[in-house]
């Protein structure tokens, strides 16, 4: 890898403040209050030494964390008395008061098994009991990933209360909540220590692609409800925040390594290797300075995408039902999941073969679609993700702390939005400024995207089939003549008994000389197109032509975001006051694929100036602020919350955000709440933004000003009413009497002009901790309704015609895409443009469930825990012009069961997943997801003297192979051994 500057300068940096070793004062005293040092040793209750205890003053930023003996040391100039909390997975926090200088102290740390007290910071922005949390949020601490049998820990994501996990690629995960999940989801947002981890451009945050290795995190919090009356837009389906441990309180070097194996059977691919390799270096001098550096490398064998299933079978409008010889693999526009070059259903690699004798009728027309390639022979295997992250961290006084810290991540797999998009070599990059205090936070962060090498399957598979096999209308008449000439050589007639195999030679004919996967000469013609940048689908193109249309994916964004809060407790004095707010700033470079620069005309958008570039920079902003004000009545057995948001886009109304919450304690020991809260989402990048130049199907963003000159809003027809059209007039032999006759069938879309996607939310709660703190019980239940709802739509506008005139109608035939002279009894026609257009929905949908968790601590450190999630959707009577895409299983269930020491140093952990069958919709495949039953275990042996911890385990232990979502890889079972040696070279 080569270091870009700024990497540089972080190494450089780290390396001198390692060389320098930062001399203690060499006198006690200074300006101001003098600096005095405590110290002590922790232990547990059998006198034994803890490591790694977090030790902190209460109330400030200052800390550290004890030493392999258990010792520990801070120095300070707060006055006396001081208060130390002392904290560690596993065991009861306890503080310690500290009224005068002495003896060493001793501090014994009591086991508790389950905790049920943990802190969270992100539901409420500021610190709070997650019993008395006014929002559902789930935690996975340091002890629960440790004990997850998941491959990773962001893989033990999946098996958190209420989370849905989609899996694009070996190297790419995205989580989900209450429903409406995607794979690229613009409603859940993704933090790592408070900074957005999306990929601005692409439009989804890259997994854990940039986020902490294994070795560096500390913990996970998911709120899976609405977040955006305190994070602003694009946070309505709810939020992960993956918090990193602190090189004040973690120090050392630590290094994993992970072996494993995957593709055993049944995923299309040969037995595989994976490995990961990750280190961590930490280290912090006289609690004032301190630095950490991160280093992690996976590679692996990525699953396959290659389900055979058709979407587009004989019986649909868009197929042949007229003819049902050519059903099941006899279809002639066979729509396969994973292929491409073949999408019938989107109209845009179909050509209609007319003026057929079929059955002794004249003038008949078939619809056939191209032959198109499957996605195992356009997409790279082999995956791998390189991370590299460093931060510095100064605490100038013991009640503020700077930091500073860079990540570069890199990577490759697959995901897949309106298409399937390689991502190969993917980089981006983040700087993060942070100030904090103790009732203060300043952050600001930059996030840089380069999508590398990566590419678009869909047009890659179209530009193949032009290039090699010639253009739609050279590829129909060779289509034609053979199945002629197979009538002529059959008794002179097409029928019944030998019409798929006149469509099969036919077929044959057509594609002679098309490039053929495994052989040289298909791998040179597709590194040639995945390299041109240009998606535009080019007619008239010969074998032996130069290339002329591309795949590549050149996207390049930078992100600035800048956020503030301010805790204003000490002088409101009544109630708890919390102000903040922030700003942000997407710059995009026009590639003309994806974004283009709007101020120049429609014919050159997606053409390069003189000087290489594609016009100027886009922006896109954001600002918001928000108060939140809590007060605890009843002797603090009631807590209130109360919170208002403001939000501003350019581009759209400014919106208020309002959330009000209760939580009641009572006997100490019940939780409830309530609470209800509104939430906006602003288109995100790529809904607002985009110009996909996809060749026959136009991808274009919801801004309205996109339309000017393109006319989809106002003037086009919906996708559905063309279909059922184009049947009928194929019926009546296809010509233009027939389309006039059944014009009524054409229905107008009349999109509206975008605005926020709006959601009204209402949540109950329960926490519990019972039976002397061995039963965790958590029930939540929520019903959200969404007005607005932004999807995508696609319709069909009449070239240089106005709908509902004769000459529009026309232009809506089905016939060859590339034909514009008269031909069978039909009109020149101007033919038509397709769009999918990111657009609101104009009814109202209500979605409602519910969730309940358990952990039981039976029997000495045996645990059982378990949880279910239920998830339904019902829409208003209004009719919409899109299908929104709930795409979340009704019932999901996980179940565990292990025991972290069952003997000495030895652990063990099984996980059972459910999930129901369910129906996946989506613009690319829409199709049933099998119900899912897998079973995960791991085993854990630990090593104290050399600090070292052994776990073998596997997801899908009995290689139960199942999809997650329709068009998704085929995921089977994954088997690993990791090693973890942790604390080394510790103080």
């Amino acid at each position: 890898m080569r270091l870009t500057p700024t990497l540089k300068t972080v190494v450089a940096a780290l390396a001198l403040l390692t060389l320098l070793q930062i001399a203690p004062p060499k006198t006690l005293n200074a300006q101001g209050n003098a600096l005095i040092e405590i110290s002590g040793k922790v232990t547990n209750e059998q006198k034994q030494p803890l490591s790694d205890v977090s030790v902190h003053i209460k109330g400030t930023v200052a800390g550290t964390v004890s030493t392999g003996t258990g010792d520990f040391k801070i120095r300070t100039r707060l006055k006396l008395p001081l208060v130390l909390v002392f904290s560690s997975v596993g065991f009861k926090p306890q503080e310690f008061t500290v009224n005068e200088l002495g003896s060493s102290l001793q501090v014994a740390l009591v086991t508790q098994t389950y905790i049920g007290n943990d802190v969270v910071v992100t539901a409420s922005r500021v610190p709070e009991s997650i019993l008395k949390s006014p929002v559902a949020i789930e935690k996975l601490d340091i002890r629960a990933i440790r004990e997850s049998p998941a491959p990773s820990f962001y893989d033990a994501l999946e098996t958190v209360k209420g989370v849905q996990m989609t899996t694009s690629s070996l190297t790419f995960k995205v989580p989900n909540t209450r429903g409406f999940n995607i794979p690229n989801n613009f409603r859940f947002m993704q933090l790592v220590d408070g900074v957005d981890m999306q990929a601005a451009t692409l439009g989804v945050p890259l997994g854990n692609a940039i986020g902490p290795t294994e070795l560096d995190i500390e913990s996970v919090e998911i709120t899976p409800g609405a977040a955006s009356a305190l994070y602003g837009m694009n946070a309505i389906n709810g939020m992960a925040n993956l918090l990193t441990k602190s090189p004040f309180t973690s120090q050392g070097l630590s290094v994993y390594q992970k072996t494993g194996i995957n593709h055993v059977g049944g995923t299309g691919r040969d037995l595989s290797n994976l490995t990961e390799t990750a280190f961590r270096f930490a280290r912090a001098f006289n609690n004032k300075v301190a630095f950490k550096a991160n280093f992690s490398y996976l590679r692996g064998t990525d699953w396959l995408s290659d389900t055979r299933k058709d979407q587009n079978p004989n019986n649909l409008k868009t197929a042949n039902p007229a003819y049902p010889e050519l059903n099941g693999a006899n279809n002639a526009v066979f729509d396969g999941w994973n292929k491409y070059g073949d999408d019938a259903l989107a109209g845009s690699n179909t050509v209609s073969i007319t003026g057929l004798n079929i059955n002794g009728q004249a003038n008949q027309t078939l619809t056939v679609a191209r032959t198109g390639y499957w996605e195992k022979d356009l997409v790279s295997p082999t995956v791998d993700n390189l991370k590299v992250d460093g931060a510095v961290h100064y605490r100038p006084t013991d009640h503020v702390e700077l930091s500073y810290a860079y990540r570069f991540g890199k990577m490759d797999g697959v995901f897949q939005r309106g298409n399937k998009i390689q991502l190969d070599n993917v980089r981006v990059q983040n700087h993060k400024f942070e100030i904090k205090g103790d009732d203060f936070l300043i952050r600001s962060y930059l996030s840089l995207e380069n999508t590398g090498d990566s590419y678009n399957v869909k047009p890659l598979a179209d530009n193949m089939d032009l290039f090699s096999g010639g253009s739609g209308t050279n590829w129909a008449a060779k289509y034609k003549t053979a199945l002629n000439a197979y009538a002529a050589a059959n008794g002179g007639n097409l029928n019944s008994s030998n019409l798929a195999a006149a469509t099969q030679y036919a077929r044959a004919q057509a594609d002679a000389g098309r490039a053929e996967p495994g052989t040289v000469r298909f791998d040179s013609i597709k590194n040639a197109i995945r390299r041109i940048n240009n998606w535009d689908i080019k007619s008239g193109t010969i074998p032996d032509a130069p290339v002329t249309g591309g795949a590549a994916l050149i996207q390049k964004s930078r992100m600035f975001h800048i956020e503030g809060q301010w805790n204003l407790s000490k002088y409101t004095k009544v109630v708890d006051l919390l102000v903040g707010g922030d700003a942000r700033v997407y710059t995009v470079i026009p590639d003309g694929n994806n974004f283009v620069d709007f101020s120049r005309s429609i014919d050159d958008r997606n053409k390069p100036l003189a000087n290489g570039s594609y016009g100027s920079n886009v922006h896109y902003k954001k600002y918001g602020g928000f108060a939140q004000v809590t007060k605890t009545l009843l002797e603090e057995k009631l807590k209130l919350f109360g919170s208002l948001r403001y939000d501003y886009n350019p581009e759209f109304k400014a919106k208020f955000t309002p959330r009000v919450a209760a939580v009641y304690t009572l006997a100490k020991s019940h939780n409830f709440r309530v609470t209800y809260q509104q939430g906006y989402r602003f288109p995100a990048l790529f809904e607002a933004l985009s110009y996909v130049n996809n060749g026959r199907v136009k991808r274009v963003g919801s801004l309205s000003y996109i339309n000017n000159g393109l006319g989809y809003l106002d003037n086009s027809y919906t996708q559905s009413s063309v279909v059922n059209f184009n049947a009928a007039v194929k019926a009546a032999g296809n010509t233009d009497a027939a389309a006039l006759a059944n014009r009524n069938l054409l229905v107008v879309a009349n999109l509206p002009e975008a605005r926020p996607e709006r959601i009204k939310s209402l949540e109950f709660g329960y926490k519990s901790v019972l039976l002397g703190n061995k039963l965790i019980v958590d029930i939540d239940a929520y019903t959200n309704k969404y007005d607005g709802f932004l999807g995508q739509v696609q319709v069909f506008v009449p070239k240089g015609e106005m709908v509902g005139s004769d000459a529009a109608v026309i232009a809506m035939v089905d016939r060859n895409r590339d034909q514009t002279t008269a031909s069978g009894g039909n009109a020149a026609s101007k033919g038509q443009e397709r769009y999918r257009v990111y657009t609101n929905a104009k009814n109202t949908y209500t979605n409602y469930g519910f969730a309940v968790g358990v952990t039981y601590n039976f029997y000495k450190k045996f645990v059982l825990g378990g949880n279910t999630s239920y998830n339904k959707i019902k829409s208003g009577s209004a009719d919409d012009i899109f299908v929104t895409g709930f795409n979340t299983p009704e019932w999901s269930a996980n179940i565990s069961f292990g025991n972290r020491e069952i003997v000495k140093n030895f652990g063990f952990n099984v996980v059972y997943k459910w999930q129901k069958s369910f129906l996946w919709e989506s613009p690319l495949v829409t199709g049933t997801i099998p119900a899912i039953n897998t079973f995960d275990a791991q085993v854990t042996y630990r090593v104290p003297e050399s600090k070292t911890t052994i776990k073998a385990g596997g997801s899908n232990i009995f290689n139960s192979n199942y999809i997650q979502y329709a068009g998704g890889p085929t995921l089977g079972g994954l088997y690993y051994v990791a090693i973890t040696v942790d604390g080394l070279l510790g103080r």
